[in-house]
């Protein structure tokens, strides 16, 4: 199953959790009037139109290739999930963190806190569950049964469930502050606290959203194949009937699933054109079953050589001193 088809799964997980979990913090805000339970709820509304965005990429990264986009679409994906850093910063974390500061300097009585604890323990239950299934999917795309979360979200090439992944974990601790914060102000008698909690809240949004914006840019930017899939690929043209060696090999994700590989092998040198151009569809064949988000495959053939002493036959020194 494809990256994208787990990345589906957590994100209508999370999209039905975070709707219902905005609808009830927004109750407990016109009850309570607490700034981290506004707070929270402006976040969770963030989080709801950041797995809309998934969505949408996810579906406009479907359009198959064309004149202007040779390569397809697939970094649609990588486009939105940015988008949804900006709206977490923008959206979550500014906004809580402006209203955190207006809390402070102006603090107000937080009424029926029962409601307000009540709501957040019902969201962190419902958040938790998102975050069950979006830890499930990534198991299931590293196919490592004891992944560990920060390893996936840094080496994932699918922007997908790392977005939920960090969004449901910002989500718990968000809850939790603002749970705590609530606590004091009311116990205390200070309700500095709840403006305290929000200012907390705002931001952990804001590293979350800059986190998140650091990992979309460099996928948008293009980032090679992991190491294992990388030696795959060289064994797989190694282990080619005709191949000599690999001489250069580059890889670059266009998408999760869309790999794009260029390749400079040596082949058996007494291969004639016809052979050589047969041998090379055998050498694409034999990749795309080792690899197949090998999908965009280039080879070149070349000879192997001495980068200080090589020349070109019927020349006199070496490539570098010709161009120069």
């Amino acid at each position: 199953m494809s990256s994208e088809s787990h990345g589906t799964k957590a994100i209508l997980a999370a999209f039905g959790a975070n709707l219902g979990i905005a609808i009830a913090k927004f109750v407990g805000f016109a009850v309570t009037g607490s700034g981290s339970m506004l707070a929270e709820a402006i976040h969770s509304v963030a989080d709801t139109a950041n797995q809309a965005l998934l969505l949408l990429g996810g579906r406009k990264a479907q359009r198959v290739a064309d004149a202007s986009h040779p390569f397809g679409y697939s970094r649609e994906r990588y486009f939105w999930a940015f988008v949804v850093a900006v709206v977490l910063f923008t959206m979550g974390g500014a906004f809580a963190f402006v209203e955190g500061i207006n809390k402070v300097r102006h603090p107000h009585e937080v009424t029926d806190v029962g409601v307000a604890v009540a709501i957040l323990v019902v969201a962190i239950v419902l958040e938790g569950l998102s975050f069950r299934t979006a830890f499930g999917e990534a198991k299931a795309i590293g196919g490592d049964a004891d992944v560990k979360i920060w390893q996936f979200i840094r080496r994932s090439k699918s922007p997908e469930v790392p977005v939920v992944l960090l969004e449901d974990s910002a989500a718990m601790c968000g809850l939790v502050v603002a749970l705590v914060a609530l606590s004091l102000a009311h116990f205390t008698g200070a309700p500095i606290w709840d403006g305290i909690g929000t200012l907390v809240i705002g931001a952990l949004l804001l590293c979350v959203a800059t986190i998140l914006a650091i990992e979309m840019k460099s996928l948008l930017i293009g980032e090679a194949a992991s190491p294992a899939r990388r030696d795959a690929i060289r064994a797989a043209l190694l282990g080619c009937d005709d191949v000599l060696d690999v001489i250069h090999l580059r890889t670059e994700h266009l998408g999760p699933d869309d790999l794009l590989v260029a390749a400079k092998v040596e082949f058996d040198h007494e291969l004639s054109y016809v052979e050589l151009s047969h041998a090379i569809d055998r050498v694409e064949r034999h990749v795309r079953e080792a690899e197949p988000a090998a999908r965009l495959l280039f080879i070149e053939p070349d000879v192997k050589r001495d980068p200080a002493t090589a020349t070109v036959p019927g020349t006199t020194g070496s490539r570098s001193d010709r161009r120069a």
